[in-house]
């Protein structure tokens, strides 16, 4: 018999309804999500008032990827990017079985939000997002489950993204989103509390609990369906190794042109500027100033 490497938790409200699945930990440096789902399985268990009554099934996962959480880093120590790897293989490495396994529990939803961070490398300013799905009732369903959400950024990306948690989500018909909150190797009671907050404004807007509507955080909605648009990782790379220092912050706004920051190389060579790319909203940048040559030092989101 095949142990299962996930630990997940399922609950069954007192009335029918739809499941829907949360889970947090796909990278092993993403803290708040993993307190955040810690939360709320202890309001579950604990029958709080928070979700007194809910209807439906609702699935809990608090740490996807544990092999890579106890190795304090983004991956396992097969060196595979779970949020690359889906949907996996049942025999093969422990990131993939991790993958396969995941993406078996996220077919089974009615629903689903994956929770993230901008792990110990980077922070990202607050945002839900969604693939523009290619079907109008899924994404409507996408749409209305990412304002619910309830942070300042609502974003639509591309769905040609392949081995993340959402395209297994994609091609299962199953409404998805996810949501970025910081990181930075921090684990705020602030993002723990919004995240949890998401999660049951979500179970709200989905007929699942009786919640009041909170006041409105919603900033800006953006949607880009450009073939590389939520592939945080390739925007304004550095042109060399070294250390990067900081010019904007996060939440900020840029012109095409601003300066970001500033790599100095580790080994001899003149201090590098980097240029914003576009124009609009800081909604990541690296706060690990270590960098590579490639990797990226912030995303700009371009406002409509």
């Amino acid at each position: 018999m095949v142990t299962s490497i996930i630990n997940s938790h399922t609950f069954n409200g007192s009335e029918p309804g739809p499941h829907l699945l949360i889970t947090a930990g796909v990278h092993g440096d993403e803290f708040e999500p993993i307190r955040a789902v810690q939360t709320l399985l202890n309001q579950f268990q604990n029958k709080s008032e928070d979700v007194s009554g809910f209807r439906g099934k609702v699935t809990l996962v608090p740490c996807v990827n544990e092999a890579a959480f106890l190795r304090g880093h983004r991956c396992a120590e097969d060196g595979l990017d779970l949020a690359r790897t889906c949907p996996g293989s049942e025999t093969g490495s422990i990131t993939e079985r991790t993958a396969f396994e995941l993406s078996q529990l996220i077919a089974m939803a009615d629903y689903y939000i994956d929770l993230h961070t901008g792990g110990t490398e980077y922070s990202l300013y607050p945002l839900a997002g969604y693939m523009l799905h290619a079907d109008p009732e899924i994404l409507e369903a996408q749409r209305r489950m990412a304002r619910a959400f309830n942070l300042p950024v609502v974003w639509g990306t591309s769905p040609h993204l392949d081995g993340r948690s959402l395209s297994v989500a994609r091609d299962a018909a199953v409404p998805a989103i996810y949501s970025e909150y910081h990181g930075a190797a921090t684990c705020t009671a602030n993002g723990t509390r919004d995240c949890v907050d998401g999660c049951l404004n979500v179970m709200a807007e989905l007929g699942m609990l009786t919640r009041t509507q909170p006041h409105c955080r919603v900033r800006h909605v953006v949607e880009d369906p450009k073939p590389d648009s939520g592939h945080l990782q390739v925007c304004n790379p550095s042109p060399v190794t070294g250390v990067f220092e900081p010019n904007v912050a996060l939440g900020d706004l840029v012109t095409q042109g601003d300066p970001l920051g500033t790599v100095f190389p580790i080994n001899d060579g003149e201090a590098t500027p980097v240029h914003s790319e576009g124009s609009g909203l800081v909604i990541l940048l690296r706060t690990f100033p270590r960098v590579k040559q490639g990797e990226s030092v912030a995303v700009v989101l371009e406002l409509p």
